[in-house]
């Protein structure tokens, strides 16, 4: 399955200047050329001043210089919607895809079906779920990604995000902007993080160290749903694990979502399972949009269930204008926490998530094993169960715990 050697292979780096702003081509005339196809967003003015802004358009997840070494082919985009676009156009004959979850290019099944050289798509960061696994299963295209990259990151991201929405941050912040002064309408919906109830749906490695990193506003309980039981050595006193997700949401102050986005967790938090929630409580999704459904957060907000939302993820990425989680309240006026989709991708993370892009690369190309933690599918099958559970192997199962 996986391609011969293709080490050592050196080739004059043809770069195209006049190429449009959103395209970057560099080519080769290697008999043995791989065709790598990367959709990364638009920096702009910030990654030319930063080159560690890796994850961007322009400086390509720092792979260019190599892979021109190499003799290959990189076409990196961030125009990607529609049949007209960059990436659909250039994936007919790609056999490497570069995608993040940050700037998704949306690899659906038919979109698969015309790629007809496509052998290995790349996450760079955690979360595949813009690529349709089944369908990739059903080419044997193996479907890899930075496992561990974003964890730190996106459990800090967390973090503050509960703080903001208990703390009634954003509405303060806003008062100060706006040139005003008025404590009595912050402090009526400003609470103390001590003495909640916490809760964590998915206790993988993100949920896992956002745990970790509660222990210490004394919280009353932390608790945490998952269909894997924590390593033995990982087990914490103070940590309780709730066989059921709705017993869980009915008891927490506070709900944070760190678990993957696949068929049975799409739309998991809709009318029915926020109606379980306590009445005033927050909701805090870093995971995947999709994972909550929209319209039901935001009555719910509107209703006062619940008392807030945050999170930078939405189930549509770059999220429209118009996405009701933009302008979705609470009674209050508040309880809005929303940012975009920047949890993971610290300048910190995209050192570790673009180096792990060129080691999955590298192994493919020199025909060496894949980390088993980054492999999802691979050979018609799925190799891990982040994404639902399986009837079939599991080699790469990432259970709960870090």
């Amino acid at each position: 399955m996986l391609p011969l050697l293709r080490s050592q292979l050196s080739t004059k780096l043809l770069t195209r200047n006049t190429l449009p702003t959103n395209l970057r081509r560099l080519s080769t005339t290697s008999p043995n050329m791989v065709k790598v196809l990367a959709v990364l967003y638009k920096g702009g003015k910030a990654a030319e001043e930063e080159p560690r802004l890796l994850g961007t358009l322009e400086n390509s997840l720092g792979i260019a210089d190599w892979l021109k070494k190499e003799g290959h082919e990189l076409v990196v985009t961030d125009d990607k919607e529609g049949p007209n676009s960059v990436f659909q156009k250039e994936l007919a004959d790609a056999e490497i895809l570069i995608t993040t979850p940050f700037h998704p290019g949306y690899l659906t099944a038919d979109l698969i079906q015309k790629a007809k050289n496509l052998k290995l798509c790349v996450t760079a960061g955690v979360g595949s779920d813009h690529i349709d696994l089944n369908a990739a299963n059903e080419k044997k295209i193996t479907v890899a990604e930075v496992s561990g990259s974003n964890v730190v990151s996106v459990a800090e991201h967390v973090v503050m995000s509960i703080l903001l929405l208990v703390r009634n941050f954003v509405p303060a912040h806003e008062q100060i902007l706006a040139d005003d002064w008025n404590v009595a309408e912050i402090a009526r919906n400003a609470f103390d993080l001590e003495g909640k109830v916490v809760g964590t749906v998915g206790c993988g490695r993100i949920g896992y160290r956002v745990l970790e990193r509660l222990q210490g506003f004394n919280c009353k309980e932390l608790l945490w749903f998952d269909y894997t039981d924590l390593p033995e050595d990982k087990k914490k006193s103070n940590f309780k694990r709730v066989d059921k997700l709705e017993d869980l949401v009915a008891q927490c102050d506070v709900v944070t979502i760190n678990c993957p986005l696949h068929e049975k967790t799409k739309g998991l938090f809709n009318d029915e399972l926020i109606s379980k929630m306590k009445k005033g409580s927050w909701l805090v999704n870093t995971a995947r949009g999709a994972i909550a459904d929209r319209a039901a957060v935001k009555r719910a907000l509107e209703s006062g269930h619940l008392n807030g939302y945050a999170g930078d993820v939405w189930d549509v990425q770059p999220s429209p204008k118009d996405h009701p989680w933009r302008h979705a309240f609470n009674t209050l006026g508040g309880g809005n926490g929303m940012v975009p989709h920047y949890s993971g991708t610290t300048l910190d993370a995209q050192i570790r998530y673009a180096n792990g892009t060129k080691d999955i690369i590298q192994r493919y190309l020199s025909g060496q094993e894949q980390e088993h933690a980054n492999v999802i599918v691979t050979d018609g099958d799925y190799a891990s169960k982040a994404y639902g559970q399986r009837e079939k192997k599991a080699t790469g199962q990432k259970p709960a715990g870090p």
